[in-house]
């Protein structure tokens, strides 16, 4: 999971891209970059850290020109800690590739070996943007015949890029003095919108400016109209001066976008595929409602109290449901980033202490029934247990708007290992004892799919951290014990 943003327009964009990864610092905190065209000459600052804290000044006066993209990470692979794999990645033929890209490639060990005994290619990292850029910049070597480079030369390279490519990828390619591309896998399991606004307040321009981002929220806050979802296997280029092209790249698109998007990745602000992220949590509340109304007694429960911020729409459409009094008993540090997508069990745990705090008023002699919007590696549900039980309540039922996280997540999710998954070869009872919980209670996979897809025309859903099926089909039992032997989170 990263937040991806590429930007075409008739005036410099380098503000324009920092407040737009302001605007996606949920969808990574390890590292950040932006880069400029400037007529044909890039301009990069990738930085270790957060956006706000990451870029100077000096920086954005060396971000000339009017496109770019902009990149927030979180590693899903290679080293969160290695800045040489802050995004975007160089290429410098043919004209000079910049791309940034969010998901997580499956086949890197096939595409290693092709990349340097076939393509000739060198790379310098362990990162899966690396290959991505090279297998992009060598397919579209080999169409051209000239100088120029035409829509349909790109278009046809991003088609061979789909059929070496498994996985899961949106992405963003600055080509220098050409153009900004944009392509999503042929599953859509990473998301990608396209917007638009006119240019015409500037004096003497008659243009469109373009915008692609990994969430629909950083079109709507920056003036621009949302066209629509990149459509999966879809390309987009844009010229430098603001034409857009659009082809359909892949032979069998299907879209199956990633459930985890509207249980915890995307901002609840944002609509994916047609479906309200906040309006699909409240669903998610709904269901979850039902099986806590049939698995608890209600004498079991006084107040329903939710884990900030991603679980309280579902919390309070659960107590409403339930006609439970709804509080807010814990307390967020607006200053501490999201502990599922920090690095590293040690600092997890430290930051949920940090990150949250107990108001024992609201705790004390009272059954409490909290709401996450998931339980994964179980590292912050021990902890809000205990700091529960240390702020006084008495009973501490824990309820998850997510079904059991039981698989490795190999699409972009920081997830590789069966042995980080709480859920993993456990039932529910002894999960709820590993937590510390009295009562333990998951949403049930098929009322998550549909409270998802309700009212949308959407019918699929990634769910393999749920369900163990992938749906690229490209992902063996040797595969997963591969990532598990060489990834940890």
């Amino acid at each position: 999971m990263c937040g991806i943003v590429g930007v075409s327009a008739a005036q410099p964009v380098n503000q324009l891209i920092y407040d737009a990864l302001l605007l996606l610092q949920h969808r990574g905190q390890d590292s950040t970059g932006i880069a400029t065209d400037e007529n044909g000459s890039f301009h990069m600052v990738k930085v270790k850290g957060q956006v706000r804290e990451a870029y100077r000044t000096r920086d954005m006066r060396t971000l000339l020109g009017s496109t770019g993209l902009g990149h927030v990470r979180y590693a899903t692979r290679g080293s969160a800690a290695s800045e040489q794999e802050a995004q975007p990645f160089y290429v410098n033929a043919p004209y000079g590739i910049l791309l940034v890209h969010n998901g997580n490639l499956t086949n890197v060990r096939e595409l290693q070996q092709d990349l340097f005994h076939v393509d000739r290619r060198h790379l310098n990292s362990d990162s899966d943007t690396e290959l991505l850029v090279n297998v992009l910049a060598n397919e579209l070597q080999s169409q051209l015949s000239g100088l120029e480079l035409d829509p349909a030369q790109v278009f046809t390279a991003v088609s061979r890029v789909h059929e070496r490519v498994e996985g899961s990828y949106a992405a963003i390619a600055l080509i220098a003095g050409r153009g900004l591309l944009a392509f999503r896998d042929p599953f859509g399991i990473r998301p990608l919108t396209l917007g638009r606004r006119s240019a015409d307040h500037l004096p003497g321009v008659q243009r469109d400016e373009w915008m692609v981002s990994s969430e629909s929220l950083v079109l709507e806050s920056n003036g621009y109209e949302v066209v629509r979802d990149v459509l999966p296997g879809e390309a987009v280029f844009i010229t430098p001066d603001g034409e857009l092209h659009l082809q359909q790249c892949a032979k069998n698109p299907r879209l199956v976008p990633c459930s985890f998007e509207y249980v915890y990745l995307a901002r609840p602000d944002s609509t994916m595929s047609g479906i309200s992220v906040y309006d699909a949590r409240l669903r998610l509340g709904d269901r979850l409602a039902d099986t806590v109304a049939t698995h608890t007694p209600m004498g079991d429960i006084d107040v329903v109290m939710p884990i900030p911020d991603s679980a309280r729409p579902s919390a309070m459409q659960l107590a409403q449901r339930l006609g439970v009094n709804y509080r807010e008993g814990f307390y967020k540090n607006r200053y501490v980033g999201r502990t599922f997508i920090m690095p590293g069990q040690a600092v997890r745990k430290k930051s949920v202490r940090q990150k949250l705090n107990a108001l024992g008023t609201e705790f004390k002699g009272k059954n409490i029934l909290i709401v996450d919007d998931s339980i994964v590696r179980g590292t912050t549900s021990r902890e809000i247990v205990d700091m529960a039980r240390a702020a006084g309540a008495n009973k501490v039922t824990f309820a998850s708007a997510a079904p059991p996280v039981r698989y490795p997540h190999v699409y972009g999710i920081n997830m590789p290992s069966r042995r980080e998954l709480i859920a993993a070869g456990r039932k529910i009872p002894e999960i709820a004892r590993e937590l510390g919980a009295d009562h333990l209670i998951y949403q049930e996979v098929d009322d998550m799919r549909d409270a998802i897809l309700e009212g949308s025309d959407l019918t699929e859903l990634e769910m393999s951290c749920f369900t163990g099926e992938y749906v690229t089909g490209t992902v063996s039992d040797e595969y997963l014990q591969w990532v598990e032997a060489n990834q940890l989170s």
